[in-house]
């Protein structure tokens, strides 16, 4: 792409904040200086820009990051409907924060310490100093309750500094590497520092399951913090003020359409023959592409090769390895050691195995551009992936969405994300063990075309599916549903001695005082959103018997009797299916009914029957919950007093009647199924559920306050709709999130929540139900004074 000068003018319209800021270390463009001065501008190729740049565009985002060379300043400028926000680095800063603590400590501690991290307090300064100026850019650039997106290791402080300066953002974080064991994370001096800066976000995300669970191991080592599944409670929970942090895995992938269509272009295809022939057409082509970095596993797969070589199992003469080793962080030591050595091993192989015209090994220390890098691609029979511990390796997956011919053999180690995702497609290696290498090696060369076809499929339809647009929208969908910070309340002022005197036993003042002000509001409709299972209905080991206490369900069918006029709508919001919700509950007619979650939705008529809107799911949405159910299933019928429900569009993995030692058993293999299969998990009081139609209780609870608005609308204009939702479990939460001003939000039982009022039990809210039914009458004209 040519170069665009930079000017550094405002967009057009432009604007002080926005929406959605993206923070990286680098931005998403290169710059050069020209001869005569001024700065230039191209767009990079990062998969990254291509994960966000429909998101940017559409909503006028902003993304904070370094030029990528020192002492270069700027001012922000507008770039391709992304408004780029340069962070100015001194020599120095990148010295220490990004050659020094990023890549020669963090690096390889994170990389299950391959390469000895090294400890230097200059370093972390440095490291501290820069994550405050990219925390203050993007501060200066985020709207009100603007949502912010950090990226990798490098920024790790940035959310804690971010919600430091700006507790309204909504705040994601997204780690690119592995998360290291705490074993391993412990040795870094500045530990708790790291975890303290990255529980700033609301949602911390990582490529695999098993990074979620180190950084929650690490959380309950190094901190004082609560921990439930993937959430963690920051701050103090029986104060009311913690704050709810989550992780969990989200892989990234690649534009593996955009990349597929390059691999099929004639030029492409016609370039793939040239790479065959220029090598002197061997029988077998095998390829390596990866940045020459130590964690590649690079010297493993030249020493396996060479030893296959010396053993007469492959032919030097009809085999060719060729070797594309980008150069990377070439003023780190560590890095122009290993470029010494990759190059002495190529050049001692080659020396005992090459002919005249012909190298058994091709080591090519260059970048290609894609569509050269896509012809490789396709003129290799075997490609090798050897990493010895890789966030993801999105390689394996650009030589995947390559082979449109449906051949080729992926080899891959299982020490990368990519091998959780791919299942049995690739042949999984261990690289360390180096005659389990060669012999993969020589599996994939002589398999035979039928045998790659049927593995090439498999791989094809994963990562053709589960491209980078939907990891992004997956990250953000999550985000965006998780529960909003609250502030601290304010002091409660006494109660006086009429209220004491007219207090409902259950009930706290503070609570009876907002019911009686929900009701008491003139123009609003008042819809009551109720938990099912431990919010009316205690918890049982046996779902199919759980029930209503008696006092709940007095409360709900006096709320369901009430007259239009009391302008109380009723809604029951489980997770539970649809059908089994409203056979359990047994609603009053004109009750609104949410089931799995928000997946399903519908409503009780007149004669009590239900009127469900139907679910209906795609191909890959049901291929997706077949083979999620088959997994638990198999996994409960190995576990004693585990079982599984199941869903439209859900499966649902309960332990409540498992020994403690079984539950956790059950729960990581459970964890595993669902990283396999690329899902995400949610995690409840005893279960762990797992939905292919994205849905949560604060989206459903968010359109069906539309719903009712619309029902509702009064003559004279919107009438507005405040909301009480109740609720116990951890799903609750993004109900509460979704809760607006003049809404109450109430807690039943023990635990951590963001809501600012709790009751004990299902009886409590029974009568929190009765007293705000009571107002609701007194509205309506009624008089009614008891339940």
């Amino acid at each position: 792409m040519a170069g665009f000068p930079l000017t550094g003018k405002e967009r057009p319209g432009d604007r002080d904040r926005y929406d959605l800021v993206v923070v990286a270390n680098r931005l998403p463009v290169d710059f050069s200086v020209r001869p005569g001065g001024g700065i230039d501008w191209q767009r990079s190729p990062g998969g990254l820009v291509t994960a966000l740049e429909p998101v940017m565009q559409q909503a006028e985002g902003a993304w904070v990051g370094w030029s990528g060379a020192p002492d270069l300043a700027s001012e922000p400028f507008d770039a391709d409907g992304m408004w780029l926000v340069p962070v100015t680095l001194s020599a120095s800063e990148i010295e220490r924060y990004y050659e020094g603590f990023s890549n020669d400590t963090l690096w390889p501690l994170y990389h299950d310490v391959v390469s000895t991290p090294a400890y230097h307090r200059q370093w972390w300064d440095a490291y501290r100093r820069v994550n405050q100026k990219f925390a203050d850019a993007a501060a200066a650039q985020a709207a009100d309750g603007a949502i912010v997106w950090v990226h990798d290791y490098q920024l790790q402080l940035v959310p804690k500094m971010l919600r430091d300066q700006r507790p309204d953002l909504r705040i994601g974080f997204f780690d690119h590497i592995p998360f290291p064991p705490v074993e391993l994370f412990q040795q870094l001096p500045w530990r708790r520092q790291i975890v303290d800066g990255l529980l700033g976000a609301d949602l911390v995300g990582f490529q695999r399951g098993g990074d979620a669970s180190n950084f929650i191991r690490a959380v309950r080592r190094l901190t004082e913090y609560t921990t439930r599944g993937p959430m963690v409670t920051v701050g103090d929970e029986r104060a009311r003020l913690g704050r709810h942090v989550r992780a969990g895995a989200f892989p990234i992938s690649i534009d593996s359409t955009r990349f597929d269509a390059l691999a099929r272009t004639p030029e492409v295809q016609a370039r793939a023959k040239e790479i065959r022939t220029e090598l002197g057409d061997p029988d077998v082509v095998m390829l390596g592409v990866d940045r020459l970095d130590y964690t590649k596993g690079i010297r493993h797969r030249i020493k396996a090769y060479g030893e296959l070589l010396d053993d007469g199992r492959v032919d030097a003469a009809r085999t060719t390895l060729v070797q594309v080793a980008s150069p990377s962080r070439e003023n780190v030591g560590a890095y122009q050691e290993l470029r010494e050595h990759v190059e002495v091993l190529v050049g001692r192989i080659n020396g005992e195995f090459g002919e005249l015209g012909h190298s058994a090994i091709h080591y090519l220390h260059h970048s290609y551009p894609p569509d050269e890098m896509a012809a490789l691609y396709l003129a290799a029979d075997v490609m090798l992936v050897t990493s010895l511990r890789d966030g993801m390796n999105l390689v394996a997956k650009e030589y995947i969405a390559a082979r449109s011919d449906e051949l080729g053999v992926l080899v891959l180690s299982e020490f990368t994300g990519a091998a959780d995702e791919l299942g049995s497609g690739p042949l999984l290696v261990n690289p360390h063990d180096i005659e389990g290498l060669k012999e993969a090696v020589v599996t994939a060369s002589r398999m035979t075309a039928g045998e790659q076809r049927r593995r090439m499929r498999r791989l094809r339809r994963k990562v053709m599916a589960d491209d980078v647009a939907k990891w992004s929208q997956a990250f953000l969908g999550v985000l965006q549903a998780m529960p909003r910070r609250t502030s601290p309340p304010a002091a409660v002022e006494a109660p006086s001695a009429a209220e004491h005197l007219a207090s409902t036993p259950g009930v706290p003042v503070p609570l009876a005082r907002a019911l009686e002000a929900l009701a008491g509001s003139d123009d609003a409709t008042v819809l009551v959103g109720l938990d099912f299972d431990g919010t009316l209905a205690p918890l049982v080991d046996n779902p199919t018997a759980s029930a209503m206490t008696p006092a709940a369900r007095t409360a709900v069918e006096r709320i369901g009797a009430l007259p239009d006029a009391a302008r109380l709508r009723l809604a029951l919001v489980s997770g539970r299916d649809l059908a089994d919700l409203a056979d359990r509950a047994r609603p009053p007619s004109g009750t609104y009914l949410v089931g799995s979650h928000g997946a399903e939705t519908g409503w009780v008529l007149p004669n009590g029957s239900v009127e469900a809107v139907p679910v209906e799911l795609t191909t890959e949405q049901s291929e997706a919950l077949a083979a999620v159910t088959a997994g638990f299933d198999e996994i409960a019928a190995a576990a004693d007093g585990a079982w599984v429900q199941h869903k439209p569009s859900a499966a649902v993995l309960h332990t409540r009647l498992a020994p403690p030692d079984v539950t956790a058993s059950v729960i990581e293999q459970a964890n595993a199924v669902v990283a396999e299969l690329g899902l995400e998990a949610m995690h409840g009081k005893d279960v762990v559920e797992v939905a292919v139609v994205a849905a949560d209780k604060g989206s459903a609870l968010a359109r069906l306050r539309t719903v009712v608005a619309q029902k509702d609308d009064a003559p004279e204009g919107d009438r507005p709709v405040r909301v009480l939702y109740a609720g116990d479990d951890t799903t609750d939460e993004h109900a509460f999130g979704a809760l607006e001003p003049g809404d109450v939000a109430v807690k039943v039982g023990d635990g951590p929540t963001v809501a600012p009022h709790r009751v004990a039990d299902a009886d409590a809210l029974a009568a929190a139900l009765g007293r705000l039914a009571d107002a609701a009458a007194r509205r309506a004209g009624e008089g009614l004074t008891g339940a």
